[in-house]
């Protein structure tokens, strides 16, 4: 007889040990091939329609997501041609009123230069007038006094103012000045 060697706690000392181990063994692997690996394909499928159906959904997401990117960029796009119209019409606009404003202006500039004028002109006249009168009874009351006789009569008086002041004008103011002068000293007795 050969000795046994004792080759440890795992390995069957007996036949019958190791029939026992076979038949559980069959027994364990028939019980997971019909209860549990039919529970982890059920299991796998639910992943993989979920993981499938996730993926589905992320694409549609996705392509929903650059459509709307689309429709962004086309809305920006047009609003910043909007704005580029906008503005052009703003600046149209701005010099039109700028330029209707320089019309105006220059209408209303035109305007008071006119109404000036006329005002200047009617106060020379009534200046001129007013010297008339003022000159004529001056000049009437000198020669008057000159002549030794009173000029009485009026209508001698305002032809000889007239002539006198008709004088004065046709001649530059220094030599109407020393013309009228020189003539009323010539005019001495």
């Amino acid at each position: 007889m050969v000795p046994m060697v004792d080759l440890g706690p795992l390995l069957p000392h007996h036949l019958s040990e190791l029939v026992a181990g076979a038949i559980l063994l069959l027994i364990v692997f028939l019980v997971i091939r019909a209860k549990v690996v039919p529970a982890f394909e059920k299991m796998y499928a639910e992943r993989t329609a979920a993981i499938q159906g996730g993926m589905e959904k992320a694409e549609k997401a996705q392509a929903q997501a650059e459509a709307a990117l689309q429709e962004y960029q086309e809305q920006l796009a047009e609003a910043r041609q909007e704005a580029a119209r906008i503005r052009e019409e703003a600046k149209n606009e701005g010099a039109r009123i700028k330029a209707e404003l320089r019309d105006q202006a220059d209408a209303e500039a035109q305007r008071i230069i006119a109404n000036a004028n006329t005002q200047i002109e009617a106060e020379r006249t009534q200046a001129v007038q007013q010297l008339r009168t003022e000159i004529g009874g001056l000049a009437t009351t000198l020669a008057g006094r000159i002549v030794g006789e009173s000029l009485d009569d009026d209508e001698r008086a305002r032809r000889t103012v007239d002539r006198f002041i008709a004088d004065l004008e046709s001649q530059p103011a220094q030599s109407a000045s020393a013309s009228a002068t020189s003539g009323y000293s010539q005019g001495r007795p």
